[in-house]
C-alpha cells in the first residue's frame, strides 16, 4: 500500500543543521507534490515547504526562507529538507505529504521529531 516514512529528525543545538528524508513507496511518487509541514506544541500545522512534481518549482514560508532547502530524488523516490542555521522556534514535529494535482489522492507520513535547545 501507499506509505511516506519520514527520518532524520534528533535533537540539534541552535545554528545547527539537519536533513530530513521522506521515502515513498507504493504509488507513482514522481507525479505527487511534496510538501513539509511542522506542528509544534499548542499551534496549528504550518506549511514550511513545497516541491512540486519536477522538482524545479519550490515555494517556502517566510519563517525558514533563506534557512531550509527542499528537494526531492525521483529516481529513488525520496524528497528531502535541508534545515540550516536551526533556531529553538523550528522545533516541532515535521511530516511530509504528498499529493496528486489531477486527482483526490494524498498521503502523510507518521512524523518525525525536531528539537532545537542547547
Amino acid at each position: 500500500q501507499a506509505q511516506l516514512v519520514e527520518s532524520g529528525g534528533g535533537l540539534v543545538q541552535p545554528g545547527g543543521s539537519l536533513r530530513l528524508s521522506c521515502a515513498a513507496s507504493g504509488f507513482t511518487f514522481s507525479t505527487y507534490v511534496v510538501d513539509w509541514y511542522r506542528q509544534a506544541p499548542g499551534l496549528k500545522l504550518e506549511l514550511v515547504a513545497r516541491v512540486h512534481s519536477t522538482g524545479r518549482g519550490t515555494n517556502y514560508a517566510d519563517s525558514v526562507k533563506g534557512r531550509f532547502t527542499i528537494s526531492r530524488d525521483n529516481a529513488e523516490n525520496t524528497a528531502y529538507l535541508q534545515m540550516n542555521s536551526l533556531k529553538s522556534e523550528d522545533t516541532a514535529v515535521y511530516y511530509c505529504k504528498a499529493w496528486a494535482t489531477t486527482s483526490r489522492y494524498s498521503y502523510w507520513g507518521q512524523g518525525t521529531q525536531v528539537t532545537v535547545s542547547s
